[in-house]
């Protein structure tokens, strides 16, 4: 069996709109480029023929995960999560008391992970360090860059 995929309900979109983009107009787009680079003739010698074919195999890969992903998400029910504890979907402000200063994150799923836009995985050693943890508490993580110490100061949705 597989293991299940959580997923908010913005990840949920993002992953079904990509779908249909990838299942129809990029689709197509790739069909018309093989159509051309087939016009060349000799498709032994022809680079834009295989870059085409490339490009239609790690599309039609991409397709084959999302859809593997999107049968075994778990919807993360934020109306259920409480704010008395981190949970995957929690939004937490913290105290990095290493660095001294303020971050936050969101807590997400391993597939919608973007720590460039804040969303940690929950099997991120951050992520998976929080869980459970409570409005003050501190927070020790072993890191690959070293141990940091957090201060959980608000917990919200």
């Amino acid at each position: 069996m597989a293991k299940p995929v959580m997923l908010t309900a913005d990840g949920l979109k993002q992953l079904e709109e990509e779908l249909d983009f990838l299942k129809g107009e990029k689709r197509k787009e790739i069909a018309e480029k093989i159509k051309i680079a087939r016009s060349y003739g000799d498709l032994s010698e022809n680079s834009e023929y295989d870059d085409a074919k490339n490009e239609q195999a790690i599309l039609e890969a991409r397709i084959v995960t999302i859809e593997a992903t999107l049968k075994n998400a778990v919807l993360i029910d934020e109306e259920a999560i409480s704010n008395e504890h981190i949970h995957v979907g929690s939004k937490v402000r913290l105290e990095n008391i290493t660095m001294g200063k303020e971050v936050e994150y969101r807590i997400v799923g391993s597939n919608e992970s973007s720590p460039r836009e804040g969303k940690i995985s929950d099997e991120s050693p951050i992520g998976l360090g929080l869980l459970g943890h409570s409005v003050g508490d501190i927070v020790a993580i072993e890191t690959p860059g070293g141990e940091i110490n957090l201060k959980v100061l608000d917990i919200s949705k």
